[in-house]
């Protein structure tokens, strides 16, 4: 159908030599081939469509001649651009060979000119001689007077003429140089010797800028004239630096260099003062470097130029071989505690006062400001840290020995020394507060931290202090243990010890320094030391005086007490006669002696009343007990009232509220009774109040138990109020003994 459509025969199908060359060929023939197949089956799918059959055999006709003409164009259009590229490629090769060939020429006409210049060398070499012989020779009566001018400068050098010797020197090296440029070659031999003869001249100049203290008062013109010879060479280190070898010389720098090395050799270098030196020789640069500031601005600063700086050089010199020099005593010394207070105290407060660095007549031009510290932070914290320790050391030392001699003094012959109000007296106080206030408050002339540190390190020495003289009171009383007698004054310096114990509590609060806080759990380590000490004291001197009383109390309460008064007479003429050296201690220790003494009688009573060795037989023996009770309890106040001690802290009415218990007739009333005892005594025990029911000895068995179950019923007293003491809480009851039905005996 396409065949019939298009009225031509098919073309030629491509030969396999050209699908090899143009893989894409044969693909597009396909795809071209099947596209019109395609199209042509569906323009004439249907018959009717057959009518069209010319119209579109004309018109594939008309595009086939278009689509020729079109290639045929482009074919011609690129044949024509390939003979032009053709033509020009031609011309071009005929180009480069003709270049080619010239450039042969070339190199043929060169090297007959090499040859021609290779045998003009010598005769140029000559030439060049010829110049430069030519040129020295006009040389020759300066190169004559080198070792003359050689010699003249040393002469000059030795002789300090700086500025002449620095002339002659630069007009040598000059003419070195010179003649290097015209001989252009190695220095002659003539010359070799400016090189050491320049660094003579440096080091004179530099050693003479060194001796600038000793030279400003002798000879200024010789300092300033080294001074110029530096700076000029300091000006042509600058023009010559990027040209001439062994440039910069530095002579400035060496100058600056001899001036710092002159101060540290001055005043820091070869000084190793001892110890014990330490003061002085501080006390020497106290008065030194002031007056070397001084020097250096009215004398020195004067021959040097401006941007030398001479005041400034000299305070940062000196401060810096400071910081150096103390650094060093502080490493290679083992200081004490008084050197390191002279050495903190100096470097913080004198260095940096009125009389050195902060004097008042200082230039400006020091500018000190910018100065660090004289001792870093960390040495003054090692310095403080070593001090604390070394003084602690002291210390402790010093508080053991003043114990001992306290010690020492509890096992004399004679009594307490008393003073001029008629208390025993002692130095023990004094001596411990003074040796911690004067080390607190001599730290008030360094800084507040190491005052802090030595009050806390105080705290803490005082309270290892305390404990130690309550182990030393424990081994006062051992002693005592093991024979009463000694030592002969037992009591009494028990008695100085509280008033120790008076002095030590009173005066802590004068340790602390304004402004400065106590270490957490001092204050209350040293009130507990405090405590346990008064504590202490107050327990020996009443086991003293229980001591005492206690062969009087074995035999109360018996029938003989209710017979007779002596008994308890003896007991009131013991204790008034211990009481009265109470009146050697201070208050208000005094009446909290008399106040426990009393307490301690009374205790005493009671534990004798429960032991249950007296049993009332009748109703006149109760009532005499009531009445004995009473008397004695009168007595009691009024041998306390007479010791001083006021009736409303005195316990002795207790045995007016018990007689109440002994003098009731009717035992069915002893419940409301003991209620009524329960509610001034609530820390009275069921046992306590069985104790007293068997001394009655008339209360039955049904009697007790209501007692006891009324006791029982009674709501829990109130909370007592603040201050009160239980009282019957330490007195003992013995237990009741256990009654066998069977008689003792053998169990086998």
């Amino acid at each position: 159908l396409f065949r019939q459509v298009t009225d031509q025969s098919p073309p030629p199908l491509p030969t396999r030599l050209q699908f090899s060359l143009w893989p894409e060929l044969e693909k597009a023939e396909r795809l071209a081939r099947g596209a019109a197949l395609k199209w042509a089956s569906g323009i004439f799918y249907r018959p009717e469509q057959l009518t069209r059959l010319d119209q579109y055999r004309s018109r594939e006709a008309q595009r086939m001649c278009s689509i020729e003409s079109r290639i045929k164009s482009t074919i011609q259009s690129y044949l024509e651009n390939v003979q032009t590229g053709l033509e020009q490629l031609s011309l071009a090769l005929k180009e480069v060979q003709e270049a080619r060939e010239a450039l042969a020429e070339a190199q043929g006409e060169l090297r007959s000119q090499a040859e021609a210049a290779h045998t003009l060398e010598p005769l140029r070499e000559l030439a060049d001689q010829h110049g430069q012989l030519q040129a020295v020779t006009l040389l020759l009566p300066q190169l004559r007077a080198v070792p003359e001018a050689v010699a003249r400068t040393q002469a000059l050098i030795q002789g300090h003429g700086f500025l002449e010797a620095y002339g002659v020197l630069r007009e040598l090296e000059q003419l070195r140089d010179e003649v290097l440029d015209l001989l252009g070659g190695p220095e002659l031999p003539l010359f070799e010797g400016l090189t050491h003869l320049g660094e003579e001249l440096g080091l004179a100049v530099g050693k003479a800028v060194g001796s600038a203290r000793q030279l400003a008062r002798d000879d200024p013109a010789l300092l300033v004239a080294a001074v110029r010879v530096a700076e000029l060479e300091e000006q042509r280190d600058i023009q010559l630096q990027a040209s001439c070898p062994g440039r910069p010389r530095a002579w400035r720098q060496r100058c600056l260099g001899a001036l710092r090395r002159a101060l540290e050799e001055a005043y820091f270098e070869g000084l190793a003062p001892t110890p014990s030196g330490l003061a002085g020789h501080l006390a020497a640069l106290r008065e030194a470097l002031p007056a070397e500031l001084a020097l250096a601005e009215s004398l020195v600063a004067p021959c040097c130029p401006v941007d030398y700086d001479v005041v400034k050089l000299w305070a940062h010199t000196l401060h810096q071989g400071l910081c150096q020099h103390l650094q060093k005593l502080m490493d290679c010394e083992d200081l004490g505690t008084q050197d390191i207070f002279t050495l903190l105290h100096w470097a913080l407060h004198i260095y940096p006062g009125p009389e050195m660095m902060g004097h008042p007549d200082l230039s400006p031009e020091a500018d000190i400001s910018d100065l660090q510290p004289l001792l870093s932070l960390e040495a003054v914290e090692q310095l403080e840290s070593t001090y604390t320790e070394k003084i602690k050391i002291s210390i402790a030392e010093w508080l053991q020995k003043a114990l001992d001699g306290e010690v020492a003094e509890w096992f004399r012959e004679q009594e307490p020394d008393m003073d001029p109000e008629g208390f025993y007296h002692s130095s023990l106080p004094a001596v411990v507060l003074q040796i911690l206030d004067e080390n607190i408050r001599v730290t008030t002339m360094i800084s507040p931290s190491l005052q802090e540190r030595i009050h806390g390190m105080a705290l803490r020495e005082l309270g290892i202090f305390l404990r130690s003289l309550l182990e030393a009171l424990e081994h006062f009383s051992q002693e005592h243990l093991k024979d009463v007698s000694k030592p002969r004054h037992y009591v009494p310096y028990l008695l100085v010890c509280l008033n120790h114990y008076t002095a030590l509590s009173s005066s802590v609060s004068l340790l602390q320094p304004a402004g400065v806080s106590t270490p957490t759990g001092v204050s209350a380590t040293i009130e507990s030391a405090l405590g346990d000490l008064k504590k202490k004291i107050c327990r020996l001197i009443l086991d003293a005086l229980l001591e005492e009383l206690q062969p009087l109390f074995v035999a109360l309460p018996s029938r003989q007490w209710l017979s007779s008064l002596v008994m308890l007479d003896k007991v009131c003429e013991q204790t008034a006669s211990f009481c009265s050296r109470f009146s050697r201690v201070r208050s208000p220790m005094a009446q909290m002696l008399l106040s426990e003494s009393e307490r301690a009688v009374v205790l005493e009573y009671l534990r004798g009343l429960m032991q249950g060795k007296l049993v009332c037989r009748n109703l006149s023996e109760r009532i005499q007990v009531s009445e004995r009770m009473l008397q004695d309890s009168a007595q009691l106040r009024e041998l306390f009232l007479g010791l001083e001690l006021e009736e409303n802290v005195q316990t002795g009415a207790v045995l007016g509220a018990l007689q109440e218990l002994f003098r009731l007739q009717d035992p069915g009333l002893l419940s409301l009774e003991v209620s009524s005892f329960l509610h001034k005594f609530p820390d009275v025990s069921e046992e306590h109040i069985g104790a007293l029911l068997d001394v009655r000895g008339d209360v039955s068995r049904e009697q007790r138990q209501a007692v006891l179950e009324t006791m029982q019923a009674n709501p829990p007293p109130p909370p007592p109020p603040e201050g009160h003491r239980p009282l019957f809480s330490l007195v003992p009851v013995p237990s009741p003994t256990l009654v066998f039905c069977f008689p003792a005996g053998s169990c086998s």
